[in-house]
């Protein structure tokens, strides 16, 4: 039986994150993924972008990690080469009534320590977007895309570089109390870990379930995307969103332009029952000529063409706005590290969630 230090379950951008700050810190590592290749769910299927950190409550880990996050991130994109672009983004009141929620995000925004934010006028934003309609907004230098599945690419490969081991093709069967920690079992192998970090994404709740850990409930929230057709990405330069969800589910159907060169519509906001549900009764195309008229109002419906989805593992029920993330020891096995709900913003959060994992495990 192989013994390691930490088995991390899920190799998304939390998982990786988590393994290669362990690692580099001196512990022998192995992450469990049940796909072939690492990445495959809520990480590569988002619209990829590095958020500033404007709209999470002061003093959450959402607030806390996604400015830590953003600043780690840009300088390890920086330093291997992960393709990334800091385009700037417009977050737009439609009219007057508008105007002091937007004031009211600046002041969270710098309460969260988000740096150049400014409110703008109808004119400011004419010139950076001359085909959007707006009142007034909250421009936002700091925020950016990146290439999630060259980012994620690149934290498995670094993480390899610093010793650790990735078992693509491994899913959790079962784990067992062991004086040495605990006993991981895979359809191939068994293996003994002093610490485990559930960084599971959509699973986080069932494998918490398998380690003796904390009952929670993980709901998947599916977003769905259009995009502009190719003869109308023109109409953008950067991010431009809404005001987000009251509810909080949401931050909007936004306009996000990808490395790729692709002009993102979404996503949308709704709970499924299934963890593997991306297409069964997804919106009609139609269903996004509204909210894209919202940003650009002469945008038509042969503008558009459907595009991919996505699952939010939220921690947070329909009818409750906002939770937050749960990074932190297990309250019922100390010997689990959870790693979960890690939702928007996830992907911009990851190193800063890594450090933080690595510090508790440590």
């Amino acid at each position: 039986m192989e013994r390691v230090d930490v088995a991390v379950i899920g190799a998304g951008v939390t998982g990786l994150a988590s393994a290669r700050a362990l690692a580099l810190g001196g512990r022998s590592v192995v992450v469990l993924e049940r796909h072939q290749r690492p990445g495959q769910d809520t990480s590569t299927h988002n619209s990829g972008v590095i958020h500033a950190g404007m709209y999470y409550p002061p003093g959450s880990l959402k607030a806390t990690l996604c400015v830590e996050g953003r600043r780690l991130l840009y300088a390890f994109c920086e330093r291997y080469g992960v393709p990334h672009e800091r385009c700037g983004k417009l977050i737009v009141a439609r009219n007057d009534a508008e105007v002091a929620e937007i004031e009211a995000l600046f002041a969270r925004g710098t309460a969260n320590g988000v740096e150049d934010l400014e409110l703008v006028d109808s004119g400011f934003v004419s010139l950076r977007e001359p085909h959007v309609r707006a009142s007034a907004a909250l421009f936002s230098p700091a925020t950016g895309i990146v290439d999630a599945e060259t980012l994620v690419r690149t934290l498995l490969k670094t993480g390899q570089d610093a010793g650790v081991i990735f078992l693509p093709g491994t899913r959790l069967l079962g784990a067992d109390p062991d004086p040495g920690g605990i006993r991981l079992r895979t359809e191939r192998e068994t293996m003994l870990a002093a610490t485990v970090v559930n960084a599971a994404g959509l699973y986080a709740d069932d494998v918490s379930g398998m380690l003796g850990g904390e009952r929670f409930t993980i709901y998947p929230c599916r977003g769905e995307y259009a995009e502009l057709a190719p003869a109308k990405r023109s109409l953008v330069n950067g991010l431009v969103y809404p005001l987000p969800h009251r509810q909080g589910h949401s931050l909007g159907v936004h306009i996000a332009p990808s490395i790729g060169g692709h002009v993102w519509i979404g996503p949308t906001a709704r709970y499924v029952e299934r963890k593997d549900d991306y297409e069964n009764d997804r919106l009609p195309l139609e269903g996004f000529v509204e909210p894209t008229r919202v940003l650009l109002p002469e945008v038509t419906l042969a503008d558009l063409r459907l595009s991919g989805s996505g699952l939010r593992a939220k921690l947070a029920a329909p009818d409750v706005p906002f939770v937050d993330f749960m990074v932190r020891r297990d309250r019922v096995n100390p010997l689990v590290v959870q790693a979960a709900g890690i939702e928007s913003p996830g992907l911009t959060s990851c190193l800063a969630v890594g450090n933080l994992v690595a510090e508790l495990v440590m």
